[in-house]
């Protein structure tokens, strides 16, 4: 079958290696030939796509098989390590649970984290419906085939790419034969298991499943994780038609306790805990559907459907309204949240010598049921764990919010890539959405002040254009402006009340008589040059801006966290990418630095009663020009393999982050709110036997033991007594809470690959 050369690409390639610039952070051990065929899909859809010369963006592309080579956690951790304009939040303190930013913009499993990042699976969005989150503990790390780390405000992938969107592609049979086991283990009684098996038959069937299992003590208190995955896919592949279903399972136990406050990490260690437990139970059910035929050698149909149901569970321990006439000190709050969603989109795809046009139209639904109960304890024991010989004030968990949520989202979008000279391309793409959010409230009659029932319709077209020239065939200058949007999520609109007297708790409880939220809005310009330097070198420098109109966030208005979402007006993130890698000999490096400067473009007021320059109300007001908290301004990364011999290679990541504000500090006036920056150092090796398929590996991290905090927040410190115990006062003090980093740690394991070669193939012809 032959196709025009400009757009010459199968079904299911699009997560072809790029090893350019910033995507070069993820490809340091393979650099991508001059003459490869690079091709990036421009929609979910990983269908037709375009040379990287066509792209008007700095796109970062990842082979799956990366991940393994360098033994990452999962999906998350190798994003941290390897690319380009993205850091990492422990705020949670779980491997499985970060908060993961891009350019400024978060993907956050966090319910109250603003969430600027799309995430993509086998073309099917994977943010959950009730609070856009992402669950990194649901992608399977071994089934990952490839990965598109998309910047900017790309219409083409939907609802909340506002700073960007990471698209994932999983194995198949007929791309990745053969199987793999492997076993490790070490630090913090860390054991994990992996195995993965595929191929394909005469016919054209194939298959191919993956299985993780993972358990950890941790290294905090009570920090113990338990994490299990499968996959599978099967599918048929003919001339002209391929067919796919796959299941994606999980069945996960997280234990992750966030905060601590500095001085609890003075007197008592760095494993220290504020309070416990923080317990986090998510169950996964994920099939999808995909569909793709050929009419022609120009005319192709792409479709996916899916169904997706999660199961949340949490229980934590957290601080009451402790007062001396209900001296109950803390209160136990359980969570239970179903998701249920299903969808289609199709798209058509028309080629020609110098056009690829695509036209498509999608919809989702999704239904939410959450429910919260609460149960006052009278004491903290010595570990500030609810003191079971105490016992509970409340004699049984009192229901505080049963509801039910409704969302559905119509779209329809188009884009075209047209060259209008050999060296010049534009690109012109547009998406319109139309979103409806349903709350129920199944606990409060709709004549209840507090009644959480309430809809509200969001619609937008996004449009976005770009122009792509290349003067030679080594160096390419491209640049465009795009935007997109966010329709507030139903725990936004459920939780939307400014009265105090009404306030949430999040992740917890929502207030009623919610006002009408705005959605997001995000307009980003980006352009920048990338090219190479001989046959082994590849760079690029890319600058951008990208300017939130009605920006949602979490304000808190009591000192305990409590407080509703609200639009604040305009946010602004401002920034510039630089990579460069290439190969020596044995030796295969990259550097990439990255600056991002996040800022709050609008006045308002926010109650951090525990900030210095509060008022005698517990109000600080924020200026435009005041950085957003969480976000390093500067980030340096590192990498480097060498192999020693042919069959032993060894590897080193250096990472570097300037300092960041603390949550409570938007002022960005109190001394105390602002984190350190810091560096680490993670050293990583494997030995193959041979041509046998056995395989040694090892890795370390923070090798030097570094002391560091990815994140803090300004509270207040309800343990001051002797020994850390309760203030009975009621008052506390006020501390700098932090997200404590690992210590040094390391791991050893052993893998076995058999029956075909193991490495992220493309069928491209």
């Amino acid at each position: 079958m032959s196709y025009p050369e400009t757009f010459r690409i199968r079904p299911l390639v699009a997560f072809v290696a790029l090893a350019l610039g910033a995507p070069a952070m993820a490809l340091a051990a393979d650099v991508v030939q001059l003459d490869t065929i690079e091709v990036i899909a421009t929609t979910p859809l990983h269908s037709s796509g375009v040379s990287i010369n066509q792209v008007p963006s700095n796109v970062q592309v990842v082979k799956g098989s990366a991940l393994q080579e360098q033994q990452s956690l999962g999906l998350a951790d190798y994003l941290s390590n390897n690319l380009l304009g993205v850091n990492v939040n422990e705020t949670q303190n779980n491997p499985f649970q970060p908060d993961v930013n891009f350019h400024g913009f978060a993907a956050s499993p966090l319910l109250g984290t603003p969430q600027g990042l799309s995430v993509y699976q086998d073309g099917v969005r994977v943010n959950e419906p009730f609070g856009d989150t992402v669950n990194w503990d649901l992608i399977p790390k071994n089934a990952i085939a490839g990965i598109n780390l998309m910047p900017g405000s790309n219409p083409l992938f939907g609802l909340n790419t506002l700073g960007g969107a990471l698209s994932i592609q999983t194995k198949s049979g007929d791309l990745f034969p053969g199987g793999a086991v492997q076993i490790s283990g070490g630090s913090w009684g860390r054991r994990a298991a992996e195995a993965e098996f595929g191929g394909s038959a005469s016919n054209g069937a194939n298959y191919y499943v993956a299985a993780n299992l993972f358990k950890e003590d941790g290294w905090r208190e009570n920090s113990n994780t338990d994490v299990r995955q499968l996959f599978g896919k099967f599918g048929w592949k003919g001339e002209k038609t391929d067919f796919s279903i796959s299941f994606a399972g999980a069945d996960n136990d997280m234990f992750g306790n966030g905060y601590v406050p500095e001085s609890l990490l003075k007197s008592v260690g760095q494993s220290s805990v504020y309070t416990q437990p923080d317990e986090t139970k998510n169950k996964l059910g994920f099939v999808t559907g995909q569909f793709n035929h050929y009419f022609t050698d120009n005319l192709s149909l792409s479709s996916v459907a899916y169904y997706r149901h999660t199961r949340v569970k949490t229980y934590n321990a957290d601080l009451s309204d402790y007062a001396a006439d209900a001296p109950a000190q803390g209160v136990i709050n359980q969570t239970s949240t179903r998701q249920n969603g299903y969808g289609i989109t199709g798209q058509l795809s028309w080629t020609t010598e110098k056009n690829l046009l695509i036209g498509g139209a999608g919809y989702d639904r999704a239904t939410i049921d959450f429910s919260q109960s609460s149960q006052l304890f009278n004491l903290f024991d010595a570990a500030r764990g609810m003191d079971v010989a105490a016992g509970f004030a409340d004699p049984s968990p009192v229901p505080v919010v049963n509801l039910r949520g409704t969302t559905h989202t119509w779209s329809v979008f188009a884009t075209d890539t047209y060259n209008l000279t050999p060296k010049l391309a534009l690109t012109a793409s547009g998406r319109y959405n139309r979103t409806s959010v349903d709350n129920t409230d199944n606990l409060n009659p709709s004549t209840d002040p507090n009644y959480l029932g309430g809809s509200q319709t969001f619609q937008r077209f996004n449009p976005a254009v770009g122009l792509t020239y290349s003067p030679v065939s080594s160096l390419n200058f491209f640049g465009g402006y795009n935007e997109g949007s966010r329709a507030p999520s139903s725990i936004e609109i459920g939780c939307s009340n400014p009265d105090p007297a009404a306030s949430c708790n999040l992740p917890n409880s929502m207030a009623g008589d919610p006002p009408i939220l705005k959605q997001v809005v995000a307009k980003t310009w980006e352009g920048g040059v990338r090219g190479n330097i001989g046959n082994s070198t590849k760079w690029s420098l890319a600058a951008y801006t990208s300017e939130n109109s009605n920006d949602i966030q979490f304000i808190a208005n009591h000192t305990s966290g409590a407080g509703y979402f609200t639009n604040v007006g305009q946010t602004r993130r401002l920034g510039l990418d630089f990579g460069l890698n290439g190969k020596i000999g044995n030796f295969n490096w990259m550097a990439g630095y990255s600056f991002v400067r996040a800022t709050y473009e609008s006045d308002f007021d926010v109650v951090a009663s525990a900030n210095a320059l509060a008022d005698a109300t517990g109000i600080i007001h924020v200026s435009p020009g005041d950085r957003i908290p969480g976000i390093p301004e500067h980030q340096l990364k590192l990498r480097g393999e060498y192999s020693v011999m042919p069959n032993w290679v060894v590897g080193a990541n250096v990472l570097a982050f300037s300092s960041q504000y603390a949550h409570g500090n938007e002022n960005n006036a109190d001394p105390l709110g602002k984190i350190n920056g810091y560096a680490v150092l993670n050293l990583d090796t494997r030995y193959s036997f041979g041509k046998s398929g056995w395989q040694l590996f090892a890795k370390a991290t923070n090798v030097f033991d570094q002391n560091y905090y990815t994140g803090g927040l300004l509270g207040t410190n309800m343990f001051t007594g002797a020994g850390n115990t309760f203030d009975t006062t009621g008052t506390g003090a006020t501390d700098r809470f932090l997200a404590p980093g690992a210590p040094r740690a390391g791991w050893v394991g052993l893998r076995y690959e058999f029956g075909g070669a193991k490495s992220s193939k493309v069928d491209v012809d």
